[in-house]
């Protein structure tokens, strides 16, 4: 059984709840057939230290958390299945995480720069989800990727495009995990790289 740590979920078991299903739903409908054990961790250190206590008991395990800024392009260089994510998180500051003994960089992967950027690569969900009132103009023009976009501004633009929304103001725990069901895994994986590459890896592992 591979186990897929994730960073979200707070500390309520609701929201564990939320974050597992809604990660599920979009791996399912990435068109991944044998679906990994989701383990919803709450906070970043959380998932990987649940991660590395599961690599060193001998599990199969990945892991994804958000990247929180910018990637150095020479974690990112050549082959998407060459990217060193580990690098990353031992040269931010605020992680300082170790690659555990023994795994790869293809079973780490980064949401660039957080969850939410994922969302603006389907703004029609968005649109939908939100109803008449959401304001398209208000999120970040429109670009080749995503993950030009800083996490403050992500969650500055989505903010403003919901204030006068029916369901409120976009709210993490309030929406996300709703909004993550909902959208099109095929419109992330063309504006995110980094997504792409982990459902690529995922594939592999799961489906061979």
């Amino acid at each position: 059984m591979v186990k897929l740590y994730v960073e979200g979920g707070g500390e309520t078991n609701d929201l564990k709840t939320a974050c597992r299903e809604a990660f599920t739903a979009f791996i399912t409908n990435a068109g991944i057939e044998k679906r990994p054990r989701l383990v919803a961790c709450g906070s970043r250190n959380d998932a990987y230290e649940s991660y590395c206590t599961a690599i060193d008991n001998g599990e199969e395990a990945v892991l994804l958390v958000d990247s929180e800024e910018a990637v150095n392009p020479r974690c990112q260089n050549g082959a998407p299945e060459t990217w060193l994510p580990w690098e990353h998180l031992r040269q931010r500051k605020g992680d300082g995480w170790e690659k555990p003994h023994g795994a790869p960089d293809t079973d780490c992967h980064l949401m660039v720069e957080c969850m939410e950027a994922w969302f603006l690569a389907d703004r029609e969900t968005l649109k939908r989800f939100f109803g008449k009132d959401f304001h398209e103009n208000s999120l970040p023009a429109k670009g080749a990727t995503v993950e030009g976009v800083t996490k403050g501004a992500i969650y500055g633009s989505l903010s403003n495009a919901t204030k006068k929304c029916q369901k409120g103001e976009y709210g993490k725990g309030a929406h996300s995990f709703h909004i993550l069901k909902e959208i099109s895994p095929a419109h992330v994986e063309l504006a995110s790289p980094w997504a792409k590459r982990f459902i690529a890896e995922l594939k592999k592992k799961m489906d061979g």
